[in-house]
């Protein structure tokens, strides 16, 4: 199993909260990605300790009389030197509505009071566009006298290369080009083929007109006890570049959150991240009032499990894993009552999963001045053999150690009792490593002892020690 990208800095065991990053609030704005569309929504993250909130961004009526639905109709007055003030984007050829793209400080469309950026053109005099083309709508507007009559509605999911990113002021860059696509800004603060040219009075809304403002509204929580983050593609080994999901216990996803930057991404992944692990220790310390101290929660989370199909492809199934008194638990969904710890798809003593994973290690040595291979092997026991023709010189049970002693340095003695003779007999190793071996000799042996008796298994055991301590 694995997680799911690099993961961030484990929980510390043993006192759990005192290592821990703090839980963290924050707020910014990143982009809500759609895998089917490949189109990507600006969305305003609200992040708290327990919910992550997402925000899109809507047109509302704040005063005076409203329309009804959401579309507004607007009359704009052609102003002789800066035209419409608006600028727009998009076209049915692109496959996406025709959107104002930029509105121009203190002009025509400014002035009105209720246009803003994002806002879909539905209908320019009367006449219903919303599959027109994006040069179809320019003639319309640059042909429509000197007042224009435009019907929008404000497009909440517009993808974002439609308009500019947010509070970027200024005329567009470029509106000498004849070439058509989605991110072609027709600047419609020009004059177009009116017949009067003469100054006309500022399109300003009168007191009982209604007026609107943009507000970032709540579209979504997650909540973030027991959530799951996901940086893979779904049904997929490839990582999202700067990207996550945030999966709540409950199955609402916030979907794919992209970053602006890498760094922007990187922050928002660890701040969501210490925040679940926080709610996850409240989880730990709930379950464990209801526990013996032998059978208390030390750890629980989540990873991936990979999947390897028949075509050799590799996929990735989501679980979540829990270390409790002396087992390991194997869930799909969490544990969130006492009830559901009977309910674990696989449960393992920690003895079997330490030596699934280690059922033996070997070490180079020396004996009577010949190099030799050492191995404990959990079944076995102590065997030391020839390295060349592997022919085994001895081999003696866990149970048959009676007592070792070492140099501090490279030395061991291992004490062992013949079973036929019941005489001791001392074989004396040279090895390189000697603290690697030592502490293999003595995790092999407690956890032959747990598997013996589990109430060995307690905080204070060589077992527990040896097991958390990597």
């Amino acid at each position: 199993m694995s997680t799911e990208g690099p993961p961030p800095p484990a929980a510390p065991r043993g006192r759990p909260g005192c290592l821990l990053v703090p839980a963290r609030t924050k707020t910014a704005v990143a982009l809500l990605y759609d895998e089917e569309s490949e189109n990507a929504y600006d969305v305003r993250l609200k992040l708290t300790k327990e919910v992550l909130t997402i925000q899109k961004q809507d047109v509302v009526c704040v005063g005076g009389s409203h329309q009804g639905r959401n579309h507004r109709t607007v009359t704009l007055r052609r102003q002789a030197v800066s035209g419409l003030g608006l600028s727009i984007k998009g076209g049915s050829e692109h496959n996406v509505p025709v959107v104002i793209s930029k509105i121009f400080k203190d002009q025509a469309a400014d002035q009105t009071g209720m246009l803003f950026v994002g806002d879909a053109v539905l209908q320019v005099n009367g006449i219903n566009v919303e599959n027109a083309t994006h040069e179809e709508v320019v003639h319309l507007l640059r042909n429509a006298g000197n007042e224009v009559t435009i019907t929008v509605e404000y497009l909440r999911e517009a993808p974002a290369f439609l308009k500019l990113p947010l509070g970027s002021p200024g005329p567009s860059s470029d509106h000498s080009s004849g070439a058509s696509s989605p991110l072609f800004d027709s600047g419609l603060h020009l004059n177009g083929n009116s017949s009067n040219t003469a100054p006309s009075s500022p399109s300003s809304p009168i007191a009982k007109d209604p007026r609107y403002e943009k507000r970032w509204l709540d579209t979504l929580s997650v909540p973030l006890s027991m959530a799951r983050i996901s940086r893979y593609k779904a049904g997929a080994e490839k990582l999202r570049w700067n990207a996550f999901e945030v999966l709540a216990l409950d199955g609402v996803s916030s979907g794919v959150l992209r970053f602006y930057t890498a760094q922007d991404g990187a922050d928002w992944l660890r701040a969501v991240s210490a925040n679940i692990r926080e709610l996850t220790l409240q989880n730990m310390k709930m379950a464990n009032k209801c526990c013996s101290p032998s059978d208390q929660v030390v750890h629980m989370g989540w990873v991936n499990e990979k999947l390897q199909g028949a075509d050799s492809s590799q996929t990735f199934r989501p679980k979540f894993l829990a270390l409790k008194g002396p087992s390991f638990y194997v869930f799909s969904t969490p544990p969130v009552s006492t009830f559901d710890w009977v309910r674990a798809e696989r449960t393992y003593h920690l003895c079997e999963v330490l030596f699934k994973v280690h059922k033996s290690r070997t070490y180079m040595c020396s004996w009577q001045g010949e190099m030799l291979c050492f191995t404990v092997d959990f079944a076995m026991g102590f065997t030391c053999f020839e390295s060349k023709t592997k022919n085994v010189l001895w081999r003696f049970k866990f149970s048959q150690l009676k007592g070792s002693s070492d140099d501090g340095k490279t030395r061991v003695k291992l004490l062992f009792q013949n079973l036929d003779t019941k005489q001791i007999e001392t074989k004396e190793l040279e090895f390189q490593d000697l603290t690697a071996v030592l502490h293999c000799i003595h995790s092999f042996i407690a956890a032959k002892v747990a598997s013996v008796d589990p109430g060995f298994m307690d905080s204070q055991s060589l077992a527990t020690k040896y097991m958390y301590s990597s």
